[in-house]
């Protein structure tokens, strides 16, 4: 068994696009190599600055022959079928096929054998159709070549047991060609010449030596290492961000990183400013002092070693921010000679959507929907908010659109909302609601617990669903251009974190929605957060099934309390039998029409025989007595309890007693019976859904 190490140099690949094309690159080449049918024991790709490379073990060093076959058209089918097939198969005429029989009939087959050969000879092919087939989300072509690649490529390394490959990569245009190699070169500046590579070791080891971590997450664990290091010899901590630690593990080869100095006059500022500042314009770490409060450094990544130190490194760095952050104090001081009230004649002038008008039509909605869920809560989660209030921070909670601080900083909005409101000595619970209603954004954001800023919050989650929803753009497949997905999980966290009691389909209506297609798309974006927490998908589906349900906090109390119950041996039993019964009845309906409406009715007391059959018909009445208050009153683990009651009855009733009986009033009321079952069952959750 032998190892192809691929690697392709160019200028600097975008951070954002590496891993991915490490991923796609290895996907490429793993998916040529079995359709060769050259099997492999792995792979491994890495990718950074100025590479993208691939690794595949075990690769045999001589491919064995391969005989694949095709089904053709069924003996006898017309002429043009069979020479279609016969064209398509490479065959002269049917002599050359084979003639099968198979369970649905008699079949041409045509068989072809390729011989083996030196693995090396294929892969040169398989690594060009690789490299064209790769896809970037941009790519330019250079010089007069027609090739596109996501920056100029300037080598391409392909060694093969230990040895170098054959071939080339067109560049078109008149450009020469890119021929195969064993030869690479490290950093850019801190290295000098070419590598020689002859295997897989020996490249990741010429690599460091050449100051070129290869692994990523080996470069993302030395910076994490070394910031780190750094601040506790300064006495500070860094601020935690394993995005911004991943974005600079794909800008630099060599990781070095540096500290820096925020100049006084700048430290007044709010810290989301001087930390935003940092990490989306210059990719810096923010630090903290031991208080937690933002401390007056910042570690810059530097790709280079410099014989001073990186002094000189620092100081410009310093510079660059001096300039960013004096930006951002003059739009801090005008931004605040503006109040919020001010400011919402212009969001007349910011078009929203040009179907769903201005952001100035937008905040009035959301105004009036944050009444409206206030107005529709039914457990009392909002009965101490002042709604005057709760109208202002709902009417101001866009205004920062069009401050210039904003305008700069984007990841901003909310947050100088609610530093501009306090500012403006506005109550501390609307400022608060301002800069707290988009969150949370994501799992792992920080959900709202205030009732006011719950209620904005809420608002403007469900007036984005609802307003796009009226103009039918909805999320499809992967595509989801205005975040609808990430909406709904935040309307659905804000309501399960906090207990609020909305009824949706009451809600979504009075806003003029198609209630059940939304109400339908809130169910599925439910599942797919209850699935990550270890519920089951399918319980949720029961319980959906119903009908009727659009109360969040009450459906999810009722899953848990049904996940619970068919975790038990008496839910798992009761789960057969209700299968059971259902099965039966539904297979009675198929063969007699109009029996579906006869067994609905009630059971017949008078008819009941067997002493199994009247002990079952007692059994559902009690059960029914003690599960409907208990569903009333929202206790499902009781009503699931009272469930549990009917295994032994039930599972007696189909031992001793026949349904089908030869008497015709007999069998109907029997099958009575077992609808009743199922009717009983159904009223906690449609067992009919819960798989197995």
């Amino acid at each position: 068994m032998a190892k192809l190490l691929f690697e392709l140099l160019s200028e600097e690949i975008p951070a954002r696009m590496q891993t991915r094309a490490a991923q796609d690159m290895q996907r490429l080449i793993t998916d040529r190599l079995t359709a060769a049918g050259l099997g492999f024991a792995g792979t491994r790709g890495f990718a950074g600055p100025r590479r993208v490379a691939v690794v595949v073990d075990g690769l045999p060093r001589v491919r064995a022959d391969v005989e694949e076959e095709k089904r053709g058209p069924r003996v006898g089918a017309p002429d043009n079928a069979i020479q279609g097939f016969l064209k398509g198969a490479g065959l002269a005429s049917l002599d050359q096929a084979e003639k099968r029989t198979t369970d649905k009939g008699e079949f041409w087959f045509a068989v072809t054998r390729k011989k083996g050969g030196p693995t090396e000879d294929v892969l040169p092919q398989i690594l060009i159709d690789a490299i064209t087939a790769m896809s970037w989300p941009k790519s330019m072509k250079w010089g007069s070549g027609t090739f596109a690649w996501v920056r100029p490529l300037h080598s391409i390394l392909a060694v093969f047991d230990g040895k170098p490959l054959r071939g080339q990569l067109e560049l078109g245009g008149g450009m020469p060609p890119i021929r195969f190699g064993n030869r690479t070169r490290g950093h850019r500046f801190l290295s000098a010449g070419e590598i020689t590579v002859e295997e897989v070791g020996g490249y990741i080891r010429q690599l460091r030596a050449a100051r070129v971590i290869l692994d990523p997450v080996e470069r993302a664990a030395v910076i994490r290492a070394k910031v780190e290091t750094l601040c506790i010899q300064s006495g500070i901590a860094v601020h935690h961000d394993e995005a911004l630690i991943d974005e600079v593990a794909g800008l630099v080869e060599w990781p070095v990183p540096l500290m820096g100095t925020i100049d006084d006059a700048f430290m007044d500022l709010p810290p989301e400013v001087l930390t935003t500042s940092m990490r989306t314009h210059q990719r810096y770490f923010a630090t903290r002092k031991e208080d937690g409060v933002l401390a007056n450094r910042f570690v810059v990544v530097a790709n280079m070693i410099t014989s001073d130190g990186g002094t000189e490194i620092i100081a410009g760095n310093e510079r660059v921010l001096r300039a960013r952050l004096a930006d951002a104090r003059f739009f801090w001081d005008q931004d605040r000679k503006v109040t919020l009230a001010d400011r919402l004649p212009a969001l007349k002038d910011i078009v929203f959507h040009a179907k769903l008008g201005t952001q100035y039509e937008r905040v009035e909605r959301i105004v009036a929907l944050a009444k409206e869920v206030v107005a529709q809560e039914k457990s009392g989660f909002f009965r101490d908010v002042d709604l005057m209030q709760v109208e202002q921070a709902a009417r101001l909670c866009k205004a920062d659109l069009v401050s210039g601080m904003v305008g700069e900083f984007p990841e901003l909005q909310g947050t100088m909302g609610r530093y501009y409101a306090r500012h403006e000595g506005l109550p501390s619970q609307v400022a608060d609601a301002i800069g707290a209603h988009y969150a949370p954004q994501g799992p792992n954001d920080t959900c709202p617990t205030a009732p006011m800023a719950v209620a904005v919050a809420l608002a403007d989650k469900l007036d984005l669903l609802v307003s796009f929803w009226s103009i039918d753009e909805k999320p499809t497949g992967s595509r989801d251009p205005f975040g609808l997905r990430r909406a709904a999980l935040g309307a659905i966290q804000l309501i399960v974190e906090n207990q609020v009691r909305l009824p949706l389909s009451q809600l979504l209506a009075s806003l003029g929605a198609k209630g059940g297609d939304l109400l339908g798309f809130f169910a599925d974006r439910l599942k797919v957060q209850v699935r990550e927490q270890g519920v089951r998908h399918d319980l949720v589906d029961a319980v959906f099934a119903l009908g009727g349900e659009d109360d969040l906090v009450r459906l999810l109390a009722r899953v848990t309390a049904l996940q619970a119950f068919v975790g038990t041996e008496d839910g798992r039993n009761l789960l057969v039998a209700y299968n059971r019964a259902a099965n039966i009845v539904r297979a009675e309906e198929k063969k007699e029409k109009g029996l579906g409406a006869k067994i609905a009715g009630d059971i017949d007391a008078q008819i009941l025989q067997a002493a199994e059959e009247k002990a079952m018909a007692a059994a559902l009445t009690d059960v029914d007595a003690k599960a409907k208050p208990s569903l009333a009153r929202e206790d499902f683990t009781g009503a699931m309890t009272a469930l549990a009651e009917l295994r032994a009855p039930i599972d007696v009733f189909f031992d001793r007693v026949t349904v089908n009986a030869d008497d015709p009033a007999l069998r109907l009321n029997r099958l009575k019976l077992l609808n009743r079952i199922r009717v009983t069952i159904d009223r906690v959750a449609d067992f009919s859904k819960i798989e197995g």
